[in-house]
């Protein structure tokens, strides 16, 4: 194959993952493609929660939200602690608290690409780039 770069192309290579490794990341990327599941990570990131609670914090019925917790959990996305019969879920870990953090950042500032013209135009600044010509 020929390249540009061989010796970048090479440390890429070197650095890639192993192939488990991306399609794990994979798959932790896929059920964060899920609206309810995001919502319901979101609400965890204000601290534990039961399942009853969280159905009632996202207007999803406990069936779903223990549904979707099973999918997150085990992806190891989140973890349950047990008080008694109540269950009480949480972020697994820092790294995930991150990448949601980082993720709802990103969404934050940017344009989405299949936002309408007049919101792309509004949120627009006329002294950069014409709006017509705005990548993302």
């Amino acid at each position: 194959m020929r390249t540009i770069d061989a010796e970048h192309v090479a440390l890429v290579r070197a650095s890639m993952p192993s192939v488990e490794d991306v399609a794990d990341l994979s798959d932790v990327f896929g059920l964060l493609g899920e609206p309810n599941r995001v919502r319901i990570l979101i609400s965890l990131l204000n601290g534990p929660m039961c399942v009853r609670d969280l159905a009632a914090a996202i207007n999803l019925s406990e069936s779903a939200v223990s549904h979707a917790l099973r999918l997150l959990r085990a992806h190891r996305v989140v973890e349950v602690h047990r008080t008694g019969r109540v269950a009480h879920y949480t972020i697994a870990d820092s790294h995930v608290r991150d990448l949601l953090e980082l993720g709802l950042e990103h969404v934050g500032h940017t344009i989405l690409i299949h936002a309408t013209t007049a919101e792309t135009d509004r949120d627009c600044d006329p002294g950069t780039i014409p709006c017509d010509q705005l990548q993302v």
